[in-house]
């Protein structure tokens, strides 16, 4: 029973975490929610998380990894970069969010064993992030589908912009798929989640999640492919479904991945070719070069960055490039050194997730929802804790009166 409440509790601070990392700018919400107020919830979000996660790890039982280590080296060298606030005192209020999403995340490591309890609170959160986006589209189509984004799918109710919510649902979908080739959820509850996930996906005309769902996918699976059959069958007919597509709808799919954009914008990625190509050529000192110019909004000259290397590069320097790329290195490292198993799977999908959308999304350097898919891949990948508890209380010695004694020994 206690440990049932405890599994809730810290399925609620996963959930306070993802609350924390929505973020508060994006698309107009049908009620106008003042940014100041948004921002306000998503900050106690993280302090009741970190509060929460302090009270089931009262005695600070914690499991190191490599990933929460070298997460904590990029926290230290976010605060040596923002100390000369040369991004303004807001670089400091980073640091300390930062701070907080790091220290909730080693006291949940205490539960990091290699199941797939994180994985089911991941989708379980996420489905309902997506649920509220659903609920925008049916209560206002023209608030959800705005002309300024294209047509593309936003969060009526919540500020969610397109990527945001092409990256929840294709991360829900590949974890899903994984747990029903893994025989540990019914079609019925997958089917729930997948095919409403797969349409709002389609709606947000997000490039980049769909390639990371697809190559993500491909290579989790393709891990599996030796040990299940489920996952070979799987493979053949994704396969197959896909040559078919291809022939036959390859217009079609054309026209949606094009989205409009004349060949020139699309070659430039929307125009942050030009933002990268400024920021990399803007002067820089020795130590900007180094540590960064401290924790910013992931933009250059006013326009967003949308690159998870080069956000990190301006704001923690080659040094944060280098940890970052160590993070996610030894992860995938860790991860192809595992024998083949379900939680192998899904770590890889999330790994390979990550990797491919940080070439046209920011995060990795700070408190953001792929630091927390990679935290979800470090606890799937953690051996399993020990059968013996962490602490075993010493039984008392017996006194044996002196009587016995002689007894004893006679």
């Amino acid at each position: 029973m206690e440990r049932d409440h405890t599994s809730k509790i810290v399925g609620m601070v996963w959930g306070l975490l993802i609350l924390n990392t929505l973020g508060s700018a994006g698309a107009k919400t049908i009620i106008p929610l003042p940014r100041s107020l948004i921002q306000m919830v998503t900050m106690g979000a993280l302090v009741a998380a970190f509060a929460l996660a302090l009270t089931v790890n009262l005695r600070l039982r914690i499991r190191a990894s490599a990933f929460l280590f070298l997460l904590t080296l990029l926290l230290a060298l976010s605060v040596i970069s923002s100390a000369n606030l040369e991004s303004g005192f807001g670089a400091l209020f980073r640091c300390a969010r930062l701070a907080l999403f790091v220290g909730t995340l080693w006291l949940l490591s205490r539960w990091w064993d290699g199941d797939l309890a994180f994985v089911r609170h991941h989708i379980r959160m996420y489905l309902a992030v997506l649920g509220s986006v659903a609920a925008g589209l049916v209560a206002s189509p023209g608030a959800a589908l705005p002309d300024l984004y294209g047509g593309r799918l936003v969060g009526a109710l919540w500020p969610l912009t397109p990527p945001q919510i092409g990256q929840y649902a294709a991360v829900i979908i590949g974890l899903t798929v994984l747990l029903v080739l893994g025989r540990r959820t019914d079609r019925t509850s997958a089917v729930v989640v997948i095919v409403p996930s797969l349409v709002l996906l389609a709606l947000t005309h997000t490039r980049t999640a769909t390639l990371g769902l697809l190559i993500g996918l491909a290579l989790a699976i393709g891990s599996l492919v030796l040990t299940s059959a489920a996952a070979r069958r799987f493979f053949t007919w994704a396969v197959l479904c896909a040559t078919v597509a291809a022939v036959g709808f390859g217009s079609l799919l054309q026209t949606w991945f094009l989205r409009g954009q004349s060949q020139e914008n699309f070659s430039s990625l929307t125009g942050r070719a030009k933002v990268w190509s400024a920021l990399l050529a803007a002067p820089r000192t020795t130590s900007e070069h180094l540590f960064g110019v401290g924790l910013g909004d992931k933009s250059f000259g006013g326009l967003p960055i949308d690159n998870s290397w080069l956000a990190v590069y301006n704001e923690q320097g080659v040094v944060g490039v280098s940890l970052v790329a160590a993070i996610i290195i030894v992860l995938g490292g860790v991860a192809l050194l595992r024998p083949p198993s379900l939680s192998r799977a899904c770590a890889i999908f999330l790994i390979s997730y990550c990797a491919i959308a940080s070439y046209t999304e920011a995060g990795l350097g700070d408190a953001s929802p792929y630091l927390l898919h990679l935290a979800v891949a470090a606890s799937l990948l953690a051996a399993p804790a020990s059968a013996t508890p962490l602490s075993t209380p010493v039984a008392p010695r017996r006194r044996v009166p002196r009587w016995a004694q002689r007894s004893e020994m006679s």
